[in-house]
């Protein structure tokens, strides 16, 4: 069964599940353009992940993905957690604000319980995707068990080859190029391979459907892309700027004003690509101190961006990018999904 068949879409084209940017009305607007719509649900409570569902549902009868974190929970360090509040703590000072004293787990993984699980259950989304890891082998089960398609995103083979002995349906490609979070599991290295080396890469040694995902910006990315041997390509840096999209003003903004990214696992705890800022510049110095896990870090840079941006400061925000932000347009979802398939068409 080829991946169309499988996920339903009329075009290759895939709405990345941006955690805090994707909304059930940008998710349809997807949808009712013939691409496969998402939700990023990972920064979602249980019950807001059940109502971001049920309001997609409403708004479109095709087929969409929902995303969760899969990430390894760990405790944390108690001496590394200060250090970190410690090298901070300059940056609030200069907003004139009394620093965090600790850091909270602000996100749960999927691995940690099955209450994610039991929404997706209940509400029968086409397709639920993962970042960070593979789920449980009993929570496969269950979503295959459901007719649930799932999808796993890989950064280079061994994780690719894992994806596919789990029984998941497909792979994501996410190449270095994509903005935000790398979604690699393979803590033994960052392979920082290409997306175009990755589809290359795969379609030669695996044998599931491949989503090719990040750098792709306009339809001569995505013809690329498949030519290569992708089923679908999957795009988020140029939907974050339509109007349904959860994407602050300034973010919008910046994506036209800033056209070169970095990854850096100040923010988060994880590495990520986002527009050049305050966290490239000034917090990544050499004697930075190792930076506490994933998500405690994140904890942090998200207060450390509330209190700027109170001032009107939006140098610490988490503006996540891909590589290619300069190809940036401002077209709304079907408008931008039109577009892509016609330049695919066109002579590159």
């Amino acid at each position: 069964m080829t991946l169309q068949e499988l996920l339903q879409f009329k075009h290759p084209i895939f709405l990345a599940p941006m955690a805090g940017v994707t909304t059930p009305q940008l998710a349809a607007e997807v949808c009712n353009a013939g691409g496969l719509g998402a939700l990023g649900l990972g920064a979602s409570t249980p019950a807001q992940a059940l109502q971001q569902i049920l309001a997609t549902q409403a708004l479109t009868d095709a087929p969409f993905q929902v995303n969760f974190f899969c990430h390894q929970s760990t405790e944390l360090d108690a001496a590394q957690g200060q250090a970190w509040l410690d090298y901070m703590a300059p940056f609030f000072s200069r907003y004139h604000v009394t620093p965090p004293t600790a850091l909270s787990c602000i996100y749960p993984s999927f691995l940690d319980n099955d209450d994610y699980l039991k929404v997706v259950l209940e509400t029968r989304p086409k397709a639920v995707s993962f970042h960070f890891g593979l789920p449980h082998p009993q929570q496969i089960q269950a979503l295959k068990a459901a007719g649930i398609v799932t999808m796993v995103s890989a950064t280079n083979l061994i994780e690719a080859k894992a994806i596919e002995a789990a029984g998941i349906d497909v792979i994501i490609a996410q190449g270095i190029e994509a903005g935000g979070h790398r979604g690699v599991f393979n803590q033994a290295v960052d392979s920082a391979i290409t997306t175009k080396d990755l589809v290359q890469l795969f379609k030669a040694h695996c044998q599931l459907p491949i989503v090719a995902a990040g750098g792709i910006m306009n339809g001569q990315h995505a013809a690329k892309m498949l030519n290569l041997g992708a089923s679908a390509v999957q795009m988020g840096t140029a939907f974050i700027q339509c109007k349904s999209s959860n994407a602050s003003l300034a973010y919008r903004e910046a994506l036209f004003q800033q056209p070169i990214t970095q990854i850096t696992s100040s923010i988060s705890g994880r590495p990520a690509r986002g527009l050049v800022n305050h966290w490239h510049t000034q917090v990544d110095q050499p004697e930075r101190p190792t930076v506490p896990p994933y998500p405690y870090t994140y904890d942090l840079a998200k207060q450390l961006h509330q209190t700027a941006s109170a001032q009107d400061e939006h140098h610490f925000a988490a503006f996540w990018a891909g590589t290619r932000v300069a190809h940036i347009r401002a077209l709304e979802a079907a408008d931008l999904i039109n577009l892509v398939m016609l330049e695919m068409k066109m002579p590159s």
